[in-house]
């Protein structure tokens, strides 16, 4: 059994009990937080993360503003209503609106340089599909976002971007682009600010009902709270099983700076299985895991060779063909995905609250699934 030396003061400021225990430092805890001290200051928050930093993918994501590409929505379309579709949309466009607010463009290095997809010269039937609903979605979609012409053909880009094998090309003029590392860091300090503690490395192995109160046995002891905030995205089904999220991993280069870089916005293509950007002179790019679904389906960090050779065959071939590039960074990160679009914001059992299952949408929907489940827990307080 660990015995954990903590003193007087360290037990009675930093692991004592809680009003509100939130386990998970991403973009989803850390705004349920923010906004649980907006609403109520006096309120003993406390956050538990299991990594050094957010360790699924709030800070392992690619930075993409996004709200949906033309096939991302008649693939929801199939499958949902025009409503659903609809309030989706203004949900990812009101948390990016908030994000925003929050913490200040300057400080996420927010650019709405547009959001592209790709077609290649084998996908004309994709394309003809996605041409022909460009009004229908502009039509629909502008009674969230408020403008016209949302979508628009880009096909005159193509040539001046470099690519090779890109046949069509779809601009949404209202996705925009931000830096992952300076948004959390902006968010934190925001927290922080609020007299929340951040505690890192105290993975949480257990959770206890006690009559009214909550027992969290973590790596670092045991902690109480009033009321618990379980906001891990995919790595809520490992405290939770019933929960229907699945664990997704998304693998991600960045290349050395390329001189006279001709891209700025964010791309993708096959269904959004893919999905590359501008950074800092470089390129970052990722995706593949419809190449084997079972094996990306994991809480694991790390690469596959099928993955990272169809990545570095895209990025010489299409995406900068005759040009030679190398990479300098790989990386993982771990999303929760679902059949159903929404994400998972409930009680789970008494006094125990989820908001999980972003679907690789957590940068766009993140701040108002936090503000959601933390309006849960405080109606209950």
């Amino acid at each position: 059994m660990a015995v954990y030396n903590y003193s007087y003061w360290e037990q009675t400021e930093f692991v004592n009990n809680a009003d509100v225990i939130i386990i998970g430092s991403g973009i989803v805890g850390l705004s349920a937080a923010l906004y649980l001290k907006k609403q109520q200051p006096a309120l003993k928050v406390l956050v538990l993360e299991r990594g050094f930093l957010p360790s699924g993918a709030s800070t392992k994501n690619a930075g993409f503003a996004c709200l949906g590409t033309i096939s991302e929505q008649i693939a929801y379309l199939k499958r949902s209503s025009e409503q659903e579709v609809l309030r989706m949309v203004d949900y990812k466009w009101r948390g990016l609106q908030r994000m925003r607010q929050n913490l200040g463009d300057e400080n996420i290095d927010f650019h709405q340089y547009g959001g592209y997809e790709l077609f290649m010269n084998n996908e004309r039937a994709q394309a003809e599909e996605s041409l022909d609903n460009l009004t229908y979605f502009n039509n629909l979609l502008k009674q969230a976002i408020g403008a016209p012409d949302i979508y628009a053909v880009a096909n005159d880009k193509i040539a001046g971007f470099g690519f090779a094998g890109v046949d069509q090309m779809i601009v949404n003029r209202y996705e925009g682009q931000i830096n992952t590392g300076k948004m959390m860091r902006a968010l934190l300090q925001k927290v922080y600010a609020t007299g929340t503690l951040v505690l890192n490395e105290s993975a949480v192995n257990e959770i206890r009902q006690d009559g009214s109160q909550i027992n969290l046995i973590t790596s670092k002891g045991n902690f109480t709270a009033n009321k618990v905030i379980l906001a891990t995205n995919a790595f809520a089904a490992q405290l939770y099983p019933g929960l229907e999220v699945v664990p997704g991993r998304g693998q991600v280069l960045v290349t050395k700076p390329i001189p006279g870089l001709k891209l700025k916005g964010t791309y993708h293509f096959n269904e959004g299985y893919y999905y590359f950007r501008n950074i800092d002179g470089r390129i970052l790019f990722g995706g593949g895991r419809n190449l084997d679904y079972k094996t990306e389906e994991t809480f694991d960090f790390g690469h596959t060779e099928k993955v990272k050779q169809q990545l570095t065959y895209y990025l010489n071939e299409m995406i900068l063909p005759s040009q030679p590039t190398e990479i300098d960074y790989w990386w993982s990160g771990i999303m929760g995905f679902g059949e159903d679009i929404n994400p998972i914001v409930k009680e789970v059992q008494p006094n125990v609250y989820c908001a999980v299952r972003c679907n690789g949408m957590g940068v766009a929907m993140g701040s108002l699934v936090g503000e959601e489940v933390a309006e849960l827990a405080l109606n209950a307080l």
